[in-house]
């Protein structure tokens, strides 16, 4: 029973996915595409998850760990770059 539902959990956060990336690349602004990039990189953390419940195992662990920290410092640095145009601002009254 516990298999049927984490595959079902499996396809439904590849299904996720797959809406997010059409969301990517039709969307219309650019707050959008970072939307779905965030939700991408969420829905490929919890399927990692979910594939290591399934396997029983731990070695997917750091996997989960560095793909977070990366995915929320993609999300930061790109929004910045939305709001203000460049993700590191240099001092300008020398």
């Amino acid at each position: 029973m516990i298999t049927i539902m984490l595959t079902t959990s499996l396809s439904l956060f590849a299904l996720s996915i797959a809406i997010a990336l059409y969301r990517i690349i039709r969307g219309p602004s650019m707050p959008d595409r970072a939307v779905g990039l965030d939700m991408i990189a969420v829905n490929l953390v919890s399927g990692i998850a979910v594939f290591s419940i399934l396997l029983q195992t731990k070695v997917f662990l750091d996997v989960i760990l560095i793909l977070g920290i990366l995915a929320w410092i993609g999300t930061i640095a790109f929004t910045k770059f939305i709001e203000r145009g460049s993700i590191v601002e240099y001092k300008r009254d020398r």
